[in-house]
């Protein structure tokens, strides 16, 4: 196949990936709604609720297996559609990877690590999905996955082109898997923090109506549940996230730049999450922070490290990971004023 065949095929296989992901969400919607509505007949039939000849209260309403047949229905085509989207999702990764002269790993560009991110979300989700009885997560983490690949198509496409001198680096493998991998945990485990506070909210009204939780919110874990996922999953991405920041990244800024460490924009946005994120650790094992204000402090950390990822590369004219955003880059050996004359400078074309 031509580069441009690879290159049509992952822009197919992104388009493909979105719809199914899509259709996914529409069937995981249908399954809440259907057991909302369940939960709506069986309070009916137990207040007593119906017509001459109808079950009483304290019978089973008459088939009240087949709602139950048809969320359980629901729920695996769901799973199943979801399963085929991270399929296609990967096509449109190896496909892009191969659209570009010489192949290379798809993390060139903005669009690309978007592309490469959700796909680690969905990833993990689907990996997850048994071990955890991730079952009520299906319609949080499609739906954050087409929101994403959304924003990618129609704000952040780019052509493929050849790596940048800085990128065309083995470095590059390396430091890009573990952030990559690192990011897609953390935003797993903001949607588990943002599902505490929902669950939260929703049990302090049912307490309040002195009535008890029904529909797809009865579904979500208990909160001390959701608080240890969201612990693991947060646990899990840390480490990765510390090799990728202070480890492989330093290490990769030295080759290009001759410098361990710039105070580029990136890099100190990229320490701010790390920091934001080591006291979210270090809160919850010395002083005990658990459930609200520590969903909250994750909720911080994703903030900055989507900020980083994104924000920093529109906002900021003196980043040297321009190249992020853009591909049009030329990469000059020209030392700025002040420093290091074996030093690189990066200069938007």
């Amino acid at each position: 196949m031509s580069n441009t065949a690879w290159e049509n095929l992952s822009n197919q296989a992104t388009a493909m990936a979105g719809m199914v992901y899509f259709l996914a969400l529409i069937v995981y919607l249908a399954e809440w709604a259907a057991v909302r509505h369940t939960a709506a007949d069986r309070e009916l039939v137990a207040a007593g609720v119906g017509g001459p000849g109808e079950a009483p209260a304290t019978a089973a309403p008459t088939g009240a297996s087949e709602p139950g047949r048809r969320v359980a229905f629901l729920g695996r085509l769901g799973i199943l559609l979801t399963f085929i989207a991270v399929g296609v999702h990967l096509v449109a990764l190896v496909g892009r990877g191969m659209a570009a002269d010489p192949n290379r790993v798809p993390w060139g560009n903005m669009y690309e690590f978007t592309l490469s991110g959700s796909f680690v979300v969905a990833l993990l989700y689907v990996v997850l999905y048994r071990r955890f009885d991730l079952a009520w997560m299906g319609p949080l983490v499609v739906g954050f996955v087409v929101t994403v690949l959304m924003v990618a198509a129609i704000w952040l496409y780019d052509e493929v082109a050849p790596l940048t001198e800085a990128l065309n680096s083995p470095w590059l493998v390396i430091h890009v898997v573990s952030a990559v991998i690192a990011t897609g945990a953390f935003s797993l485990g903001g949607l588990v923090s943002i599902m505490y506070l929902v669950r939260m909210r929703a049990e302090r009204r049912a307490r309040a109506a002195e009535r008890e939780l029904t529909g797809w919110i009865a579904r979500v874990p208990e909160l001390d549940g959701l608080d240890r996922l969201a612990y693991r999953v947060h646990a899990f991405a840390f480490p990765v996230w510390t090799f990728a920041v202070l480890i492989t990244g330093p290490i990769w800024a030295h080759e290009a730049w001759s410098r361990y460490w710039n105070w580029d924009p990136k890099e100190v946005w990229a320490f701010i999450t790390w920091v934001v994120y080591a006291g979210y650790l270090h809160a919850r094992a010395t002083a005990g922070w658990k459930g609200r204000k520590a969903a909250l402090l994750a909720l911080v950390g994703l903030a900055t490290l989507w900020f980083n990822f994104i924000g920093i590369n529109y906002f900021s004219t003196t980043s040297q990971h321009s190249y992020a955003l853009e591909h049009t880059v030329e990469r000059t050996v020209q030392p700025a004023p002040g420093e290091d004359p074996g030093s690189l400078r990066v200069q938007d074309a």
